[in-house]
């Protein structure tokens, strides 16, 4: 072990260890079980701003660092996708939300879809996150390996059980004091940073290498399919974005939850911007790699001391915790409370906190096995865990939300066969992160089979029980009937341009969007026969969004 390897130890411990000491105080304010799991919903603006910094552009910093790397500045649109997202969220779902009380996606999913749908979407969800929170583990345990020649597996398990340690104590409370710390080691990651960058190699090494390798500065470096799946990807989360939910739900109101979600947009810029940089930069220096964040540690080795490095590292790993710790948190909480509350109704808060504990030690052993299973791509496990878990609960949410006409018998097949879908799609195209089967994205596959499985099913259950609706507002009229103009424009499109569109990797992609404008169409357009013209979809929820 070199003097580098043991700064970064040393900071990673150091700050764990005033984690822990902050989780211990945040105990004596999660003694309730909401305040365990919404902070009591007594949060103000900073503090969403910067638990949804931490959660978001912590993750976004290590994707596009990584891919920057490789494919350079055209990872940037990973964090454009992720900010856009957030706008989504803050601007329609923040406040209709807020008013139903909702914690978690699968406790709304099953609130409307019975106790059957809500253990499966609990399950699930509690099954992907650690996917998530591998992802920012692996780039902190790739300096340590970079530095100690560990293997990554034993890297990341060092990670994962840090992460656990702290967990333990205040729920949502360590969160908040967690990503108030984590925003301080970021600053200093970027100060420092920044100095390694103008120590070596400056703008002339960023100059120097648009000349010798200009792929790097396509806006399309990292692929079409891609970056298209990373917005689609992205859009379809808003409406599934449990962790976020759980940490902007937990401000006082949900203007003020709104107002610090805009906050931690304009940060995200800066996150984006650097990580770019600083990809580029380790390009410059220690050019040839194969994986970016071993090359990284590497670069800055060559560039600044030991101290200093680990004080950068330190900043790593604050975004590792800062994506990671709400991701383990939630899914916890998805099998802590919703699954147990499904086999057990008449269980109690304190029985349900006692479970939440317990299944974070659960998600920890996943997240040690998803480490060692592939430690070589952080945004790959993101956009699986994106696959399974949207493709499972997406169409669910949105029908518990906006049609009342949708069954528990559909709401439940569409996650099995959403799920099953996209993770047996990415088994027939060997799991690779960029040559799919049949040259369509997992993603799109999982989510058509969701989306449409939900919708073939309620209609066939629900026969001779809906009708066309008479009576509508102009905006869910035009809406409906755009609806049905899109799918004939996109079906056309997709049959007379299918050759091109697939060589792209688009047709999958575009025949989601024809699925999904069944969808809104149905939405928009039926309704239960005994339920009054004039009823809006989702009633009062979303009155006021």
């Amino acid at each position: 072990m070199n003097s580098y390897a043991l700064w970064i130890l040393i900071m990673a411990l150091i700050y764990t260890a005033v984690l822990i000491i902050s989780g211990n105080v945040a105990r004596k304010r999660a003694a309730s079980g909401e305040g365990f799991w919404v902070g009591g919903r007594q949060f103000k603006p900073w503090m969403v701003a910067v638990c949804i910094t931490g959660l978001f552009s912590g993750s976004t910093y290590i994707a596009v660092l990584e891919l920057s790397y490789l494919k350079g500045i055209s990872a940037g649109w990973y964090g454009v996708a992720e900010l856009l997202h957030v706008l989504i969220i803050a601007l329609f779902l923040l406040v209709p939300l807020r008013k139903m009380a909702m914690v978690t996606v699968s406790g709304l999913i099953g609130d409307h879809f019975g106790r059957l749908a809500k253990g499966i979407a609990g399950i699930i969800t509690a099954f992907t996150f650690p996917m998530w929170s591998t992802a920012n583990a692996i780039a902190f345990a790739s300096a340590l390996t970079a530095f100690t020649s560990l293997p990554l597996p034993v890297t990341v398990a060092f990670s994962a059980i840090l992460l656990l340690i702290y967990l333990q104590a205040g729920g949502m409370w360590s969160i908040v004091f967690t990503q108030t710390a984590n925003n301080i080691a970021f600053t200093l990651m970027f100060i420092i940073g920044l100095i390694a960058f103008f120590i070596k190699p400056g703008w002339a090494g960023i100059i120097q290498l648009a000349t010798t390798k200009p792929e790097m500065f396509s806006l399309t470096g990292v692929g079409l399919q891609t970056i298209l799946a990373w917005f689609g990807t992205f859009l379809i989360n808003t409406v599934v974005a449990q962790a976020a939910f759980q940490m902007a739900l937990s401000c006082r109101t949900p203007e003020e939850g709104r107002r610090g979600l805009f906050w931690a947009v304009g940060f995200n810029v800066i996150f984006i911007i650097l990580g770019i940089l600083f990809g580029l930069a380790a390009a410059v220096v220690n050019p040839g790699g194969t994986r970016g964040l071993i090359a990284l540690p590497q670069y800055l080795g060559q560039v600044l001391p030991a101290p200093l490095v680990g004080i950068f590292f330190m900043g790593i790993w604050a975004c590792a915790l800062g994506w990671g710790a709400p991701c383990q948190f939630s899914g916890a909480t998805s099998l802590g409370r919703d699954v147990t509350s499904a086999i057990n109704p008449a269980i109690s808060d304190k029985q349900m906190v006692l479970y939440t504990k317990l299944s974070l030690v659960l998600l920890t052993c996943l997240m040690i096995i998803f480490g060692s299973l592939r430690g070589e791509q952080a945004a790959w496990w993101n956009v699986l865990a994106w696959t399974a878990r949207n493709g499972a609960t997406f169409a669910p949410a949105v029908a518990a939300l906006l049609w009342p006409l949708a069954t528990r018998r559909a709401a439940v097949v569409a996650m099995i066969t959403g799920f099953l879908s996209g993770i047996c799609w990415y088994h027939l195209g060997h799991w690779d992160p960029v040559k799919f089967y049949l040259n369509v994205h997992p993603v799109w596959v999982g989510m058509s089979f969701n989306v449409g499985t939900l919708l073939l099913v309620t209609l066939i259950e629900k026969a001779g029980q809906y009708t066309f609706i008479q009576e509508a507002s102009p905006v869910r009229r035009t809406t409906g009937y755009f609806a049905l103009g899109a799918i004939i424009v996109l079906a056309f499109i997709l049959v007379s341009q299918f050759a091109w569109l697939h060589s792209k990797g688009l047709s999958g992609m575009v025949f989601f969007l024809i699925i999904i404008g069944f969808y809104v169409a149905a939405i928009t357009l039926l309704q239960p026969k005994d339920v009054p013209a004039q009823r809006e979809p989702g009633g009062e929820k979303l009155a006021e969004a």
